[in-house]
């Protein structure tokens, strides 16, 4: 697992870099929090731990700006003793998890094998078949560059799609995914949907993402089409 600490005191982040390489992890170290946002955005981090109280930037800003530019590591924020307002600002900023300073080394190994674990089945933020990518958290759709306009209903139908992407995926998945479990309405509402996706994601671009495998439901192309 690789982890990025971004910790302003010196001596606890070279502690805390020390004892979890004995541990197995691959560590790098921020010493503010302008390195920290800077060396998340080059490396794949598995797991951020991340200090609130830090130079430059401090850790909510840098949690904030982290989520908002797409990226999905998994943020543990060590927070003051008893900082019952800190712990909430750091969810609220998209941390994962939070810890309160001072803590014992073995809990904080524990925490970041558990939320490693946690996180290890989350969908990645961005789902990339080919040229086609799927922005899960801006909503937002793009092909070889350009952005396709989509409504609310049809980004969620093609979510449904590119989540499974190579499988099949019924009609009623997506019923029960997209609209209401309760709903009672005409079935080929799908088929509409699927119908506007093809005409905005495929046809202007000459591609075959979206197929129907008739009887069973719809498959997106792992390459895009």
């Amino acid at each position: 697992m690789r982890v990025l600490v971004v910790e302003d005191e010196r001596r606890l982040a070279a502690a805390l870099q020390r004892g979890l390489e004995a541990e197995g992890f691959v560590v790098d170290v921020a010493l503010d929090g302008v390195t920290g946002l800077r060396q998340a955005g080059r490396a794949p981090y598995d797991v951020i731990v991340l200090d609130i109280m830090l130079p430059g930037l401090n850790g909510y800003r840098v949690c904030s700006m982290l989520r908002a530019a797409g990226n999905d590591a998994g943020i543990l924020m060590l927070t003051a003793k008893d900082g019952e307002w800190d712990e909430a600002e750091a969810l609220d900023t998209g941390a994962d998890d939070f810890l309160s300073k001072p803590f014992s080394f073995m809990v904080l190994v524990a925490r970041l094998r558990a939320l490693a674990r946690r996180l290890g089945s989350r969908p990645p933020q961005v789902l990339r078949l080919g040229d086609l990518a799927i922005d899960v958290s801006a909503r937002t759709c793009t092909r070889a560059s350009g952005t396709i306009h989509l409504t609310a209903r049809e980004f969620a139908v093609l979510e449904q799609l590119a989540l499974r992407a190579g499988q099949v995926v019924s009609k009623r998945d997506i019923l029960d995914h997209v609209w209401d479990r309760n709903y009672d309405g005409d079935p080929n509402v799908v088929e509409v949907h699927v119908s506007a996706l093809r005409r905005k994601i495929d046809t202007p671009f000459g591609r075959t993402a979206v197929q129907t495998v008739r009887g069973v439901g719809y498959r997106l192309a792992v390459d895009g089409g």
